[in-house]
């Protein structure tokens, strides 16, 4: 059987293009993106352990990439990535419980899990730098 023809008169699902965006939907995609953020931060913290492992020079090597101008970007992503993570991972606890579908306050937790991300991603590089 062939795929749907251009005379089919079945409805077609909507595309995004048609949906008004708003804070819980883009919740949902950074969620997934974050998600995939941890991932490759696995990825390198994995890589570090092998670095450690290879003895001193392996270490060097890799640190200076890693404390390097683009290297420090990609730990800030991944630490921004671990915040919001976090912070709607525990929204979604609470919705869970049945709380928070409310669409005002299903907007508010939004924003604050963004904020979270944000806010909670520069707490720990500026706590990891001023040490």
């Amino acid at each position: 059987m062939a795929g749907p023809q251009a005379h089919d008169p079945r409805p077609l699902s909507p595309h995004l293009q048609i949906w008004r965006w708003h804070v819980t939907m883009a919740t949902s995609i950074f969620h997934r993106a974050s998600g995939v953020a941890l991932y490759v931060g696995a990825m390198i913290l994995t890589a570090w352990i092998v670095a450690l492992a290879s003895g001193p020079e392996a270490y060097a090597g890799f640190m200076g990439l890693l404390m390097s101008p683009l290297g420090l970007l990609v730990l800030f992503g991944i630490t921004a990535a671990a915040c919001y993570h976090l912070a709607n991972g525990v929204r979604h606890l609470a919705w869970d419980a049945g709380k928070g579908f409310a669409p005002k306050v299903a907007t508010a937790t939004g924003w604050a899990t963004i904020i979270a991300g944000a806010f909670g991603a520069i707490v720990v590089f500026t706590l990891a730098f001023l040490a």
